[in-house]
Formats: C-alpha cells, sequence, structure tokens
C-alpha cells in the first residue's frame, strides 16, 4: 500500500521533549497559580506574538469558546449567530451555555459568514456573534465589529485554524472582544490538546482565569460558577517551543499553499482558495472547490487521490445545522453551506510535506482529475 501524505501532521522534535522531561523531572504537572510556571510563560509568549494584552491557556480550544461565552454572560434563552460550516465545537460552545444557536450562510467565496445574513439574524434575543476564520482565513472582522457595535453585541472570534494569520495587518482577535484559539494535534501549532483565550479587558480575563479553575479567586473558595478547564504543565511546556517554530512553519505552509495554486489554477473545475488583499491565510487547510459537482463527485474524486497516497480529507462533510441533534435549531434551509458541503476537499499543505511530495501532490490532483471525463 503506498505511504499516504496526510492532511496534517504535528512537526514535533528533541525540543519539545526536552521541555516535557523538563517537566516531568519538576514534579510539577498542574498548578493554579501560573506564575513562574510553564503555563504562565506560555500565556506571556502568546499574548506578545498575537499582541493582545492577556492570554489565558485552557485545555482545549472548545473549552476556550465555552468560557469566552460564560464570561460575556450568554445565558439560557439567549441567542448566537454563528456560521454551519464550521467544527461542531463552535455551537456546541454556545449549547453549552444554555443559549440557542442561530445559524446563517456562509460566502462561497471565502466559506467565512456572509455579513448581510448576520444582519438578518439580529433579534432581541442576541447577545453574540461568533464568526470563525474557517481554513485560517480571517472572517471580515472590522465590519463584524461595526454591526455589533451597531447592535450591542459581544464578539468571540473563533481563531482555531488562524495562528498566524493577520487581517488588515492585525492578529486575529483584534476586532473581537475574544479570540479563542487550539492547539489539537492537527493544529498549525500544537499542544497535544489544549487551547488559548486572548483579550484586551483586564475584567473579563480576570473572569475567565475564575472560571478556569472552578471559579475560585482564592483557593477553595469559588466566586462564580467555573469548571475546570486547566492546561497542563506538559501542554504549555510543547506549546513555548511550538510558538517559536510558528512562523517557520507558516512559511512552510504559504510556500506549498502558493505551490499548488500555481500548478492547479488552470483547472476549470477547480475553485481555487483565495487570499484577498488585507488578508494573510494561516494555511490551516488548503482546500478547493469541484465545480458544478455533488457529494457524490466530491468524494470519488478523493478517494482517488487518497488511493494515490494523497491525503485528501473533506471539511465539513455535514454542516451542523443537518446533524441530528442541531436540527432543532434549524429554521431555515442554509444553500450556500449546504453546496459547499457536497464540493470542497482539502489538500495537505503541513510543513512537513516536502518539495517533492507537494509536487506529486498537484501531479496526484491533475491526473485523478483527467481520468473523470465527466468533470
Amino acid at each position: 500500500m503506498r505511504k499516504i501524505i496526510p492532511i496534517n501532521l504535528p512537526q514535533i522534535d528533541e525540543q519539545e521533549i526536552a521541555m516535557v522531561d523538563k517537566v516531568l523531572k519538576s514534579g510539577v504537572l498542574t498548578t493554579r497559580v501560573t506564575s513562574g510556571s510553564m503555563v504562565g510563560r506560555f500565556e506571556k509568549a502568546f499574548s506578545e506574538f498575537v499582541k493582545a494584552k492577556h492570554a489565558v491557556a485552557v485545555n482545549s480550544g472548545t473549552a476556550a469558546l465555552h468560557m469566552a461565552l460564560m464570561t460575556t454572560g450568554v445565558k439560557a434563552r439567549d441567542e448566537v449567530i454563528l456560521p454551519s460550516f464550521t467544527f461542531i465545537s463552535t455551537a456546541e460552545a454556545v449549547v453549552l451555555t444554555g443559549a440557542k444557536p442561530v445559524f446563517v450562510d456562509i460566502n462561497p467565496k471565502t466559506y467565512n459568514v456572509d455579513l448581510q445574513k448576520i444582519e438578518e439574524s439580529i433579534t432581541p434575543k442576541t447577545r453574540a456573534i461568533m464568526p470563525v476564520d474557517l481554513y485560517g482565513l480571517s472572517a471580515e472582522m472590522k465590519e463584524i465589529r461595526e454591526i455589533a457595535e451597531k447592535h450591542g453585541l459581544a464578539i468571540v472570534e473563533d481563531a482555531a485554524q488562524a495562528h498566524g494569520a493577520t487581517y488588515l495587518g492585525k492578529s486575529p482577535g483584534y476586532f473581537a472582544d475574544f479570540a479563542c484559539w487550539s492547539f489539537y494535534a492537527s493544529k498549525n501549532m500544537t499542544t497535544g490538546e489544549g487551547g488559548m483565550i486572548t483579550t484586551n479587558d483586564d475584567k473579563w480575563a480576570e473572569t475567565l482565569r475564575c472560571i478556569r479553575s472552578h471559579g475560585e479567586k482564592e483557593e477553595y473558595v469559588s466566586s462564580v460558577l467555573g469548571h475546570n478547564y486547566r492546561m497542563p504543565e506538559m501542554e504549555a511546556a510543547i506549546g513555548i517551543v511550538q510558538l517559536k517554530k510558528l512562523p517557520t512553519f507558516a512559511e512552510k505552509r504559504r510556500r506549498n499553499a502558493q505551490f499548488l495554486t500555481e500548478k492547479l489554477n488552470e483547472i476549470e473545475r477547480l475553485h481555487m482558495p483565495i487570499e484577498p488583499r488585507g488578508y494573510r491565510h494561516s494555511w490551516y487547510l488548503y482546500t478547493v472547490r469541484l465545480r458544478e459537482s455533488d457529494k457524490r463527485e466530491r468524494d470519488e474524486v478523493a478517494r482517488k487521490l487518497r488511493e494515490r497516497g494523497v491525503g485528501a480529507t473533506v471539511y465539513y462533510r455535514v454542516p451542523i445545522h443537518l446533524m441530528p441533534y442541531y436540527r432543532r435549531f434549524t429554521k431555515h434551509s442554509l444553500p450556500e453551506t449546504e453546496k459547499a458541503s457536497e464540493q470542497v476537499f482539502s489538500l495537505p499543505v503541513h510543513p512537513g510535506v516536502t518539495s517533492k511530495e507537494i509536487q506529486y501532490v498537484a501531479d496526484s490532483v491533475v491526473r485523478v482529475l483527467k481520468n473523470f471525463a465527466h468533470l
């Protein structure tokens, strides 16, 4: 069987191993107090990297989203506007607060939330907007900020896929009240699991730190409703090293993405990913779209690529509003979301993909599509 080029692969070496070894030898594996800890060091480095006043490390990107919504005061019977074309955790965090997710359609060119649909979906119950920087391309955050201010809404930006991305020269979170990040194993940088919340608001940062550890402002005394969302020291140790490598990782992703665009741009049936002026894509996923196709055709193309050893993967095959649990929140169809879910597939561009392999990926896509006469 041909060795597959995976869609993503953690880039770990002896530096991360040495940092984890240091934690294990210290005997301090987790702590409530971040001052002087690996968690504290990681938070400081990350806040400086994204130019945010505060960074609060947690044990997953989902925890980050949930905590941010809790901090804004989103509660039962409130509504939160978000896209359906994203990973489940975005909607999951809303439901965990007791609020109702209000799914809106996407811009078919960027796959990010459609600004007009946001405006159309605002009601007296709306409390927050959750834009997603899908595949690593920022949402139109300046315009979303304007909408939020007009209606008195909070913004929780899901930046789980946007490490190293910028929009109008700013990192994710600049136009939002919170940016929420994931360090899952497939992400542009990883801690294994893990997440981070960044904010420029002192009071909200204090609340986030309380929620993270059972609502405690002082040990064993809960002041607010909290959870156990702490990041372990070993994860933070990995994160410190990974963050230093992130610019190099990002440049390798960019180089691979540019190569694919150059090689595949002439295929008429492929809609290529874009990087609009003023944006810097993180290229977490290099996602192409098979024009005028249905799910069956797209799936067959992806299958043929995998047979050739190219880890073509579909993100996201089933939009959240069509999932069994979330259908109860769905009032109407989302045509652009549903169409995209049947036509997109992603190709490997992660930092471990060599120049020889990225050439093979491009050649394989060309060959597979040529063999489909009807394509």
